[in-house]
């Protein structure tokens, strides 16, 4: 546990540099453009104008008109750090990385329970030096927390699994866990949307494992289950209740405010748009911003989402080999390695120093637990899902980031097996305690 410690107090040592780095000042910075938007949300809603901008937004945003573009959660944490200490961004960097150092404790927590304590240490070491988590740690955006409380659902999740299958989890503390599982998720997805669609997955995979659980249990205790156990239906049932508290408000709020339905935010029917849009040929560009058609320009928010997603899908399709091509080609976007001309420095040595330098370590670790590959499938099916999700939308670097995350697991598994192919452990104490015997 000193071990864990000391790689947490580093870690926060370390992003609270870059956040002071950072500064005081919310302006555009290489991949984290939309702390600029935040920023100028949070005040406007500490202003009393609600979540709205005082001149023309992106992407089709009009001036004092209200938004559901962008988190709602992430904004009011902003507004809330705002109203206690004053427009100070620094503050609100801060504070993201206190929080965000527990990515790193959570890492640590999965990495244990699949594959030991070295493994755990090794990836939350991991986890503390990768440059991209290190970055957004600081950037105001949503990716700190949208992440936290990912890897928590995921953590959760695995309680139950296996608190299920080996029945040392009783009703009563099921129970807690599903409502713990739900709450998680609710919050996570007023980070980022996108991860409603994953809870589906997620529920799919606890029935899958519950339902193979019980296949591998002989009949005599199968009958004894029911009695200290809580049923995985029920168990959802009560989670999904819980989604849908935290996400029913903000449903409400919409209604409200465009007298039309909209479920949580407006911006996935642009994402598919844009990033799909004839202009963008076969050859992804990720700063491209497609143009609104004017026959929607002034529509109310929800109706633009649902109209630009109804064409989005009208590309695809029309021309289905083009969506193809374009998908393909957004590869070399999302899994961004090497140093490019377009980047600054400090973007190029991020990038290198984290996701180049780390691949290799993620795949090995990917081969080695694949015989531990139904232990080790949830950790599988997120990356599986945002990986495709982003391909056929919107890829780059920034949104791979949740499933960089999750592989630092693996990355830990193969940096202990190969210190263990060299000897390291027994040469390192050979060397700092030349009289104990290794043998």
């Amino acid at each position: 546990m000193s071990a864990m410690v000391g790689i947490m107090v580093g870690a926060l040592l370390i992003r609270a540099f870059v956040a002071v780095g950072l500064g005081d000042i919310a302006e555009p910075v290489s991949g984290a453009y939309d702390q600029v938007s935040y920023d100028a949300l949070a005040q406007r809603v500490l202003q009393g104008h609600g979540f709205s901008f005082p001149s023309p937004w992106y992407p089709f945003t009009m001036a004092d008109q209200p938004t559901a573009h962008w988190s709602f959660l992430y904004t009011l944490y902003v507004a809330a750090v705002y109203g206690l200490f004053g427009h100070h961004p620094l503050v609100a960097r801060l504070i993201q990385a206190i929080f965000s150092v527990l990515i790193c404790w959570l890492i640590y927590r999965i990495g244990r329970r699949l594959f030991g304590e070295w493994v755990g240490l090794a990836a939350a070491a991991l986890a503390a030096l990768y440059g991209y988590l290190i970055f957004f740690s600081a950037a105001l955006m949503t990716q700190t927390y949208y992440i936290l409380f990912l890897l928590l659902a995921l953590a959760l999740a695995l309680d139950i699994a296996n608190g299920s299958a080996a029945g040392t989890l009783d009703r009563r503390a099921l129970l807690i866990r599903w409502l713990a599982l739900g709450a998680v998720l609710g919050i996570g997805a007023l980070f980022r949307q996108t991860l409603l669609l994953f809870t589906l997955l997620l529920f799919a995979w606890l029935w899958w494992v519950g339902r193979s659980s019980r296949s591998n249990i002989d009949n005599s205790r199968i009958e004894e289950l029911p009695k200290r156990t809580l049923s995985p239906l029920l168990g959802m049932l009560m989670a999904l209740l819980v989604v849908a508290a935290f996400i029913l408000p903000w449903t409400i709020r919409n209604y409200l405010v465009y007298q039309d339905f909209l479920l949580l935010n407006s911006n996935s029917g642009f994402w598919f748009y844009s990033s799909n849009h004839p202009n963008q040929g076969t050859n992804f560009n990720p700063n491209y911003v497609a143009p609104i058609p004017e026959n929607l320009v002034g529509l109310p928010e929800p109706a633009i989402d649902r109209a630009l997603l109804g064409q989005a899908l009208n590309f695809i399709v029309h021309d289905p080999m083009r969506f193809i091509l374009l998908t393909l080609n957004r590869t070399k976007d999302y899994f961004w390695i090497f140093p490019s001309e377009q980047s600054s420095l400090v973007s190029n040595l991020g990038r290198v120093f984290s996701f180049t330098l780390y691949l290799p370590f993620m795949l090995y670790g990917l081969v080695l637990s694949r015989q531990h590959w139904r232990e080790c499938s949830l950790l599988y099916l997120y990356p599986v899902f945002d990986t495709t999700l982003c391909l056929v939308s919107w890829a780059a670097p920034r949104y791979r980031l949740p499933s960089d995350a999750i592989m630092m697991v693996f990355a830990g598994l193969a940096v202990v097996n190969v210190a263990k192919r060299l000897d390291i452990p027994r040469k390192m104490l050979q060397y700092l305690a030349p009289g104990v015997r290794t043998d």
